[in-house]
């Protein structure tokens, strides 16, 4: 049985809401976050990103690329209010329902609650209700597995609906860049260049051995996906075990000062993670990848959970100082949060971000 499959990408979530709730702010760049020197864009609005800001960006760049640009503080207990709001909308329609964060989701509507045979139909009718009850706009991708739909979310944005067939996967997937694949990030993207695969048509051509000796087990993920493939299941309620996020530095660097500054920028990454998932725990664990590819982890188990940015980052920097780093050179910090008991959360999430 061919599986219908949509996954529903909000637009624009965090900065949305507050555009909506703060009418001087519609039609203006706004980004969620601080304007400080180490503050970090949690996200930003359609009219900022034609500036060229986007989330995760360190708020003094996205301020020289955009003067105006109004910072307006994070409201997590409103988002997660309205994604509440949102995912009672789904229920509506199956309990296939996966979140992915606050702001997307996959659902299964292969059978489901309506009894209407067109996923493309119920995305639309989604879309609307999304729309009515909340006054926000989401994009919605249709297709036969996870992989694609969550390709065609993002096809047709903001507000889009798009939808992929199966006699159309194959082509359309070589059509796509290599950087539209899920799991490709800018530096396998960049590995992937260097390889001469700029597509998924130059993807295709590459056996599947070829592909695992060059990206290990991702390797096979990608085999799969360039043919239009993806076997895995919309998965509800799965369990949070560990938010983390991490860095990898253009330059390696040795100065303890400059990896502290790094591993600030991680911090705020992993708390807004945190505040996302509503996920926290008593074990902060600090990743270091030196300039030799050798990795190395320290971790430290709390007394209590970890709640807020001060607690985090007061860990995290002990655990650096208290790191005998042997003179050498670093390449790659990350931050972790677990262990956290009857606190987790519905599902698992494991972040590698390109900060820098």
């Amino acid at each position: 049985m061919v599986r219908k499959i949509i996954h529903i990408d909000m637009d624009a979530f965090y900065a949305s809401i507050e555009q909506r709730d703060n009418p001087d702010y519609r039609g203006k760049p706004v980004a969620v976050g601080y304007p400080e020197a180490r503050g970090v864009v949690a996200a930003a609005s359609y009219e900022a990103r034609r500036y060229g800001v986007r989330s995760a960006m360190a708020s003094t760049t996205a301020l020289k690329r955009c003067p105006h640009l109004i910072f307006v503080p994070p409201h997590f207990d409103v988002y997660h209010a309205v994604s509440d709001q949102i995912r009672q909308i789904f229920l509506d329609y199956t309990d296939l329902v996966e979140p992915l964060s606050l702001d997307e989701a996959f659902l299964d509507v292969t059978e489901n609650k309506k009894g209407n045979p067109s996923a493309t139909i119920i995305a639309r009718e989604i879309k609307q209700r999304i729309k009515e009850e909340t006054g926000l706009t989401t994009s919605a991708g249709v297709s036969f597995n996870k992989f694609l739909a969550k390709i065609a979310s993002d096809y047709r944005k903001p507000d889009g609906l798009f939808v992929v067939r199966p006699q159309a996967a194959e082509k359309f997937v070589e059509t796509l860049r290599v950087e539209q694949f899920f799991g490709v990030g800018k530096v396998t993207a960049e590995k992937m260049h260097k390889h001469g695969i700029r597509t998924g048509a130059d993807l295709k051509k590459c056996s599947e051995a070829v592909l695992v000796d060059l990206f290990g087990k991702a390797g096979h993920q990608y085999y799969l996906n360039a043919r239009g493939l993806d076997y895995r299941e919309v998965e509800p309620d799965r369990i949070t075990k560990s938010v983390s996020a991490e860095s990898t530095f253009d330059q390696d660097k040795d100065s303890v000062l400059h990896l502290q500054l790094e591993l600030y920028q991680v911090a705020l990454e992993v708390i807004k993670r945190m505040e996302k998932e509503q996920f926290f725990g008593r074990t902060v664990t600090v990743k270091i990848k030196f300039a030799d590819f050798k990795i190395i982890t320290r971790s430290r188990t709390l007394p209590e959970v970890v709640k807020d940015f001060q607690q985090l980052w007061s860990a995290a920097k002990t655990i650096l100082r208290n790191t005998d780093l042997g003179g050498q050179k670093v390449r790659l910090l990350g931050l972790g949060i677990s262990n956290a008991g009857e606190t987790a959360g519905r599902k698992s999430i494991q972040l590698q971000l390109d900060l820098f």
